[in-house]
């Protein structure tokens, strides 16, 4: 093991000084169960660099605004995310990836930047539930940097992010029926040999990806001027029907 992946120890008032916080206020957040319990070796508790970035956390998303108990919920879903973020990433050393997405990694206080008083434990929960998010050490990644800032564009516009997270569960849904119809296509009528080799398919993958995103997307945008279309008709209906009822927005 390098010197770098080496994690050091501390005892409770080296922990304390490191983090900038008294030892009075660490044992609080002992007790509150804001960071893990220390290593024991008789009497002496020994604490170690993961607990100092938790402490670091603690204090940058207290300086944001969150409350203790705000943080102790944000903290039990980071804990409950951690998975393998391999998998979540989708990187199992087999087939070449169709996707192109590019993965963030983030420190918590700067995912909590993303999207101010948004970032609550619940949705962080829902977000490591539909697969956006993953916890790998003291970090969190996220699949996609462009679904990333998608999310924080349409919480800008005012849109809540649990509405934002519950329109991406349900486009997720449709996404894989769709990515299902095309793979089908391309098992059945393109890699119908089974002996197909990894750059052959690789090559494949490169020739067929922009033409598959191109029919998605010019059906994605008809049917949005459909959908638009047919919405803002309904909505002026329902206003000529009741010439006083006021707009949704007020």
């Amino acid at each position: 093991m390098s010197e770098a992946d080496q994690v050091r120890e501390y005892r409770l008032t080296e922990l304390a000084e490191r983090a900038g916080i008294t030892v009075r206020t660490l044992r609080f957040y002992r007790e509150r169960k804001l960071i893990p319990p220390p290593r024991r070796e008789g009497r002496i508790a020994w604490y170690n660099d993961h607990h100092l970035a938790r402490l670091r956390t603690i204090t940058a998303l207290l300086e944001r605004g969150h409350t203790l108990g705000g943080i102790a919920e944000l903290m039990a879903a980071f804990e409950s995310g951690r998975r393998d973020v391999g998998e979540l990433l989708g990187l199992d050393g087999g087939l070449p990836a169709w996707s192109e997405e590019t993965p963030v990694r983030l420190t918590p206080q700067a995912l909590a930047d993303y999207f101010d008083d948004e970032a609550t434990a619940e949705n962080l929960t829902v977000s490591l539930d539909i697969g956006y998010l993953a916890v790998d050490g003291d970090d969190i990644v996220h699949i996609s940097r462009r679904l990333l800032d998608a999310s924080r564009a349409l919480v800008a516009q005012g849109i809540p992010l649990s509405a934002v997270l519950a329109a991406g569960r349900e486009v997720r849904e449709h996404v894989d029926a769709i990515a299902e119809t095309f793979a089908t296509l391309l098992i059945s009528h393109v890699l119908t040999d089974a002996d197909t080799r990894g750059e052959e398919i690789g090559e494949t993958v490169e020739r067929l990806r922009p033409l598959a995103k191109s029919a998605v997307d010019a059906e994605l945008s008809m049917a949005m001027d459909r959908r638009l279309r047919a919405g803002l008709a309904e909505r002026a209906d329902r206003r000529a029907e009741d010439p006083g009822r006021p707009p949704p927005d007020q």
